[in-house]
């Protein structure tokens, strides 16, 4: 048996319970509350698995948010013995801080809307920690998909318009007011807007995820 090489850094990811109308609500004129509910829990379980695949379960958490006793959220961590920890109230800056803030050594976070990053990208950014202030991951929708810092900072996080095509952009001109080095080993897409559903649909590696329907 080949020994375990997951990481022993810590990583957080921030995660909805899975319910109807209160998730992935852009892609509801697609797929319906009940449709963007079951990608939305599809996703979330990838992300776990990616997660899984580059980190040993005992480092990671599992940020939980609308119903913090959900049933799928005690599944997952007694079938992988993650930890789990309810986000708290705060915009989504306050949330990452709050759980980047609650890590014992540097670490990264991600949310559930990204399956383009894989287990080796996840290491590969755990790793830019050893040099860099930062690491993240943007998206095309001119958000991120992962952040990592070696140390929380409240400021890094602060005068940002979250949900819009400049979150990374200001989120750059606040790592350079701290004077941090700031590292973005790649870009990557996420799942947020109808236009997006017909690549994930199309990714060779992840229909098996969908089933290819969402319906």
């Amino acid at each position: 048996m080949s020994a375990d090489t997951r990481g022993q850094a810590p990583l957080a990811i921030l995660a909805k319970a899975p319910i109807p109308g209160q998730v992935k609500t852009r892609l509801m004129p697609a797929l319906g509350a009940e449709g963007a509910c079951r990608l939305h829990e599809r996703l979330l379980r990838h992300a776990v698995g990616t997660a899984l695949a580059a980190t040993s379960p005992q480092r990671i958490t599992l940020w939980t948010a609308l119903d913090h006793a959900h049933p799928m959220f005690r599944e997952l961590a007694d079938r992988h013995g993650i930890r789990l920890r309810a986000q708290p109230e705060g915009d989504l800056g306050e949330r990452m801080y709050h759980a980047l803030q609650a890590m014992d050594a540097p670490g990264v976070l991600i949310g559930s809307d990204c399956p383009a990053l894989t287990p080796a990208l996840l290491k590969r950014c755990q790793a830019a920690l050893t040099d860099a202030d930062a690491v993240f991951l943007p998206v095309e929708d001119g958000g991120y998909a992962l952040v990592g810092v070696r140390r929380a900072d409240h400021r890094l996080f602060a005068a940002i318009d979250w949900g819009t095509n400049r979150v990374m952009a200001q989120t750059r001109d606040r790592a350079d007011e701290l004077d941090w080095r700031l590292v973005c080993p790649a870009r990557l897409w996420d799942v947020d807007r109808p236009e997006d559903l017909d690549r994930l649909v199309n990714h060779p590696h992840l229909i098996s995820m969908t089933g290819g329907r969402y319906r």
